[in-house]
C-alpha cells in the first residue's frame, strides 16, 4: 500500500487529514484522530487468493492424536487427552500447587512419550527434591532449569520431546526484548514463538500461568486467546481439596473438572470426594448437605450456618466459600418472604472442605442453613438440598438434577429436596415450590 492512500480520520466528526495531531482542528476533541486506509478506486489491495478444501475431502493429519494419562478424570478435563501440537495454559494462585500438579501429571503420562519439564523458578536440585518427595518415577521425564524463551523454543524444534512443560510463562524472557520478564511484551512474544514452535513440530506444550489478586490470569487477555486450552487450578490454599477445571478447550467440553486431594506425597485424584467431605460432619442446627456440580461430577458438600445476636448496631455477614453479595440477597429474601427477622443477627456461612460454590443451585441449601441456625431447628440428617431461589421466594429449576439425585442416593441418603422436575419420578425426591413452604415442612 502506498503512503498517499493512507489518511487520518477523526472518529468524532469524520473529518479527514493527511497528518496526525493530538487535537482535531475541526471539532476540537483530543485523541480521536486515527490512521485509516482510504479505499478509493485507485487503491490496490495486495494479497493472494485463499485456498480452500471441501469438508468431505479434508484429510486429518497426525496432530489429532492425543497423549493419554493414566487417570480418566484428568483425560476428561483435557477433552480426552492432550492433543499433539496443542498449547495449554494452567493458571492458579501462588502456593496452590501448580508445579506439584504438573510434575504429578508428567508422572501419569504413558512411558512411550518423552517429556521435558523446564522451570524458570526453581533450580535443578529443587526440582529433583520435589520429584523425590512425590515419588515420581517416569523414566522418560527430563528436568531442566532455564528462563530463556529462545532456548526453550530451540529445544522444541529439536523434536526430541512429545510434551514440554514450561513453569512459568511470566518468568521466561526473550533476550532481544529489553523489558523484564512478566511484562506484556515478554509474555505476548514468548507465547507467540512457543506456540509457533509447538504447531510446526507437533509438540504438546503446557504453560504455567500466574493470577492476579482478583483471581484473573496475569498478563494480557490475548494470552488466553492464543492458547488452545485454559485450565484453572483453584481451591483453598490451606484446604484439603483442589479442583482443576477447563475454562476454554478447543478440543473438548469446558464442563469438566477433576477434584484433587492433598496427601503427604503431593496431589492425588479424589476417587470419592463426597464421602471425604462429609466424613467429619456433626449433625446440628445450621448444617445442610448440598449436591453441587464440579464440571459434570456431582459432589456432596456440607454448608454450615451460624446466627448470633449482633453486638453492634450493624449486623455482620461473613461467608467462606460463598459469594457475599448473594448471601445478602438470600437474607433479604428470607426476611421478606418468610418473615424471619435477621436484621439484628450476625450471619456466618461456611462451605466445608475449602470449596467455593458459584452455582445458584446452592441458594436453597444456604437459606435453609440460615433458617435452621436462626430457629434452632434441624433438617433430617438423611436429606440433601438443591435449588435456586428467585426474588419472589420461588424455587427454580437447576441443571443436572438427576446426577445430583443419583450421587445422594449412592451415598445412602434417603431423599433430595429440590425444585419440581419431570426428570425424577422416585418417591425419594421431594419437590418444593417456594421457600416458605419448604422451611415450614422440613425444618423440625
Amino acid at each position: 500500500m502506498v503512503k498517499k492512500d493512507l489518511k487520518y480520520i477523526c472518529n468524532n466528526c469524520l473529518e479527514k487529514f493527511f497528518t496526525w495531531s493530538g487535537k482535531c482542528p475541526n471539532c476540537g476533541e483530543w485523541n480521536t484522530i486515527e490512521e485509516k486506509i482510504d479505499l478509493n478506486k485507485n487503491s490496490k489491495i495486495k494479497g493472494k487468493i485463499i485456498e480452500s478444501s471441501n469438508l468431505s475431502k479434508i484429510v486429518l493429519n497426525n496432530n489429532t492424536d492425543r497423549i493419554l494419562l493414566k487417570e480418566k478424570q484428568i483425560n476428561t478435563v483435557f477433552g480426552g487427552g492432550i492433543v499433539k501440537g496443542s498449547v495449554t495454559l494452567v493458571a492458579g494462585e501462588p502456593g496452590i500447587g501448580k508445579s506439584t500438579l504438573l510434575l504429578g501429571l508428567a508422572d501419569l503420562i504413558e512411558s512411550k512419550y518423552k517429556i521435558l519439564y523446564v522451570s524458570a523458578e526453581e533450580s535443578l536440585s529443587q526440582l529433583y527434591l520435589r520429584a523425590k518427595r512425590m515419588k515420581v518415577n517416569n523414566p522418560n521425564l527430563n528436568l531442566a532449569s532455564n528462563n530463556l524463551t529462545d532456548d526453550i523454543t530451540s529445544t522444541i524444534y529439536e523434536k526430541k520431546y512429545d510434551l514440554v512443560i514450561v513453569d512459568s510463562i511470566q518468568t521466561i524472557q526473550i533476550a532481544e526484548i529489553s523489558s523484564s520478564s512478566g511484562s506484556v511484551s515478554q509474555i505476548t512474544n514468548s507465547t507467540n514463538v512457543i506456540i509457533e514452535a509447538a504447531k510446526k513440530t507437533d509438540t504438546s506444550v503446557i504453560l504455567v500461568g500466574h493470577v492476579t489478586k482478583e483471581g484473573n490470569i496475569a498478563g494480557p487477555k490475548l494470552l488466553e486467546h492464543l492458547v488452545d486450552v485454559v485450565l484453572q487450578f483453584e481451591g483453598d490454599k490451606f484446604g484439603n481439596f483442589k479442583i482443576l477445571k477447563a475454562l476454554k478447550n478447543r478440543f473438548g467440553s469446558v464442563n469438566e473438572a477433576a477434584i484433587y486431594e492433598m496427601s503427604d506425597i503431593g496431589l492425588k485424584v479424589a476417587l470419592n470426594p463426597s464421602k471425604e467431605l462429609l466424613k467429619e460432619r456433626l449433625i446440628s442446627d445450621g448444617s445442610i448437605v448440598h449436591a453441587a456440580m464440579e464440571g459434570n461430577q456431582a459432589v456432596l458438600v456440607e454448608i454450615q450456618a451460624l446466627v448470633n445476636p449482633t453486638k453492634f448496631g450493624y449486623p455482620k455477614r461473613t461467608a467462606s466459600g460463598f459469594d457475599i453479595n448473594r448471601l445478602n440477597m438470600l437474607i433479604a429474601i428470607l426476611e421478606r418472604r418468610t418473615k424471619l427477622n435477621l436484621s439484628d443477627k450476625d450471619v456466618y456461612i461456611n462451605v466445608v472442605g475449602g470449596l467455593t460454590l458459584k452455582d445458584p443451585s446452592s441458594d436453597l441449601a444456604v437459606s435453609m442453613a440460615i433458617a435452621s441456625a436462626a430457629a434452632k431447628r434441624k433438617l433430617n440428617k438423611d436429606l440433601v438440598v438443591i435449588g435456586e431461589i428467585g426474588l419472589s421466594g420461588e424455587i427454580r429449576h437447576v441443571p443436572f438434577v438427576k446426577k445430583r439425585f443419583d450421587e445422594a442416593i449412592n451415598l445412602a441418603f434417603k431423599g433430595v429436596i429440590g425444585p419440581k422436575t419431570k426428570e425424577i419420578t422416585s418417591k425419594e425426591y421431594f419437590s418444593t415450590l417456594d421457600l416458605k413452604t419448604c422451611l415450614n415442612t422440613y425444618l423440625k
